[in-house]
């Protein structure tokens, strides 16, 4: 074929690979002291992914709701933030109030949903309606919808409802989760070189998720973190307060600068420093609001890759839950039903963004916008580079059996998020988050397991789940971390010490469930190079091996490479024992 006929087959390629892939996504004054250091935080990993394939089951498209109020059931307030994931929820209730024909109107509930995204109110909200709950159990209850790995830090509302006679409540049912809508957005040159972000600022709201996917890119990547907002850390990658969201991407977008006081190792150089937000981590329309304001960031890292960490969890109070099973278990089947729709069939989709434009109330933002938005789409930002924006995804019945570990003796996987995360914000926020209060001390899989034996046997929708193909090289690096993971003395044994490293490796590993792990295993110099070959690549096959014993659905064929490299690539000189005991070492690439 002569030069110009592959030019022209290579432009007609393009222009059909564009189309196509739009077509899809179409288809929206004193300086105060430092008191912390700045801290390296182990890796943090997130349980195995639950979503990638498509429902293949046919499930029939069912009437859709109507518009007139029901106006009977059970009433339930139920505050959600402005956020996609909750497209089964929209249409289960067929307005911003239950309306005649819907699921949740058919089980036997009356649910007024307003939106709020202050996390504050929300706490605050639920300790009022303990309060008149306890005066009135007539009242109507309060269930409130957050991100799954920002519950450790909501938690901390325990000791307030524990005043009111209560405590915390987890419906043991997620309606969807952020599928790439919430992300870090940051400067171009991050993604190949992540150690361009120390002495950087993000701004975010603090301790809930979308600043935990920033501190996980931190950790898989080996870099520090200040934990001190008001302070500044040249070695380490530092945050600037939002009071939500939509006020991180403006702080971004506006650009103002913040005085702080810059510290190294932990102590006040005496010195201050004006810094400004150079990355965001936000999600929609954040992100939209800095590409469509301003541009000049791209997606570091989105929760397409940290597939499983955030569920939209659903929250309300022990004295409305322990109350009301049988609501909890007609919220529950609503919802599955509603999911089912939301995943087959366009016109559900439609319909609940349709509603979602409803309760969020934005003048300029219509049922079209939510709803491109939640498919997740490719735009230009103002500087021309082109960004991804949006993503999210509504869960049926099947996904939420994946994800609490109830498919045939599979990983609770929003066990997994929910201890990561409450380890890594205690760690750096130990004043603000002393601790977090355990989960089996709020989430009662009693009902979801009632249901599961109510449909055994019968035809149900099955979960989305990734599949991996084991040839597939990874070409886009997400991460690289060394793990300190003890083998004995020239085998591929573990010794005792290396379980607490292996156990925190899974966890890690079952979050980012979307992404293909690579192992590579390194050994010093002493011995035959081949005989080092060999056993670089046993004992990286011995950490594959351990983690597919643990769970084989967090870990499906494919998902994980073993790469063996001897000695070679020493990060220490082999001269010392110290040096030596640094090359030998197991490595943990994460990508796609």
């Amino acid at each position: 074929m002569t030069t110009r006929g592959k030019i022209v087959i290579g432009a007609l390629l393009a222009v059909l690979l564009y189309f196509g892939i739009n077509k899809l996504v179409a288809s929206g004054s004193f300086f105060k002291p430092a008191e912390t250091q700045s801290v390296l935080l182990s890796s943090i990993e997130l349980p195995a992914a639950t979503g990638g394939t498509r429902t293949n089951l046919a499930v029939p498209l069912a009437p859709l709701p109507g518009t007139a109020p029901a106006e009977k059931g059970t009433a339930l307030t139920w505050e959600v933030m402005a956020w996609n994931s909750q497209m089964a929820a929209m249409l289960a209730n067929g307005g911003p109030r239950t309306t005649q024909g819907s699921a949740l109107a058919a089980n036997g509930l009356d649910v007024q949903i307003n939106r709020q995204d202050d996390v504050a109110k929300m706490q605050a909200d639920l300790v009022k309606n303990a309060l008149d709950l306890q005066s009135n159990p007539q009242a109507p209850g309060l269930v409130v919808s957050i991100m799954g790995d920002g519950l450790p830090a909501f938690s901390s509302v325990q000791a307030q409802l524990a005043k009111a006679g209560t405590g915390l409540a987890v419906i043991p049912y997620s309606v969807g989760k952020s599928f790439g809508e919430d992300k870090l957005m940051g400067p171009k040159a991050w993604l190949d070189n992540p150690k361009a972000a120390l002495g950087k600022t993000i701004a975010c709201y603090l301790r809930d998720g979308d600043q935990n996917i920033a501190l996980k890119w931190c950790a898989d990547n080996g870099l520090k973190v200040n934990p001190d907002e008001t302070t500044y850390d040249p070695q380490a990658v530092n945050f600037m307060a939002a009071a939500d969201f939509l006020a991180a991407a403006e702080k971004y977008i506006v650009g103002k600068p913040e005085s702080r006081a810059q510290v190294i190792n932990g102590r006040n150089t005496g010195t201050r420093v004006d810094v400004v937000a150079d990355a965001v981590a936000t999600w929609t329309p954040g992100d939209v609001n800095i590409a469509k304001q301003k541009g000049g960031l791209v997606n570091i890292v989105s929760t397409k890759d940290y597939s499983n960490q955030m569920p939209n969890i659903m929250v309300t109070t022990k004295r409305w839950y322990d109350a009301h099973p049988q609501q909890v278990l007609g919220l529950i089947t609503a919802l599955a039903v509603a999911g089912d729709q939301v995943k087959s069939h366009p016109e559900a989709l439609a319909r609940a963004a349709d509603i979602s434009a409803q309760v969020y109330g934005d003048q300029d933002k219509p049922g079209a916008y939510w709803l491109k938005y939640y498919k997740g789409t490719s735009e230009a930002d103002q500087t021309g580079e082109v960004v991804e924006l949006g993503g999210s995804k509504a869960f049926n019945f099947s996904d939420n059996l994946a994800l609490f570990g109830l498919d045939n003796g599979g990983t609770n996987i929003y066990a997994a998020v929910y201890k990561t995360f409450g380890d890594v914000q205690k760690k750096l926020y130990p004043k603000e988050l002393p601790t977090y209060v355990p989960l089996d001390e709020m989430l009662d899989l009693g009902p979801l397991r009632k249901l599961q034996a109510q449909y055994q046997g019968k035809a149900v929708a099955p979960a989305e789940t990734p599949k991996f193909a084991a040839d597939d090289e990874i070409s886009r690096r997400v991460s690289q971390r060394v793990w300190d993971i003890e083998f004995n003395t020239g085998q591929s044994t573990f010794t005792p010490a290396a379980q607490r490293q292996l156990s925190q490796l899974f966890d890690d590993l079952v979050v980012a469930g979307r992404l293909k792990v690579a192992v590579h295993g390194y050994t010093d110099n002493v011995g035959a190079p081949a005989q080092n070959l060999r056993l670089s690549e046993t004992r990286a096959q011995a950490v594959a091996q351990w983690l597919a014993q643990q769970s084989a659905s967090a870990f499906p064929t494919g998902r994980v490479q073993v790469y063996a490299h001897g000695a070679a690539e020493p990060v220490a000189p082999n001269a010392t024992e110290a040096g030596r005991a640094q090359n030998r070492r197991v490595e943990i690439v994460l990508g796609n």
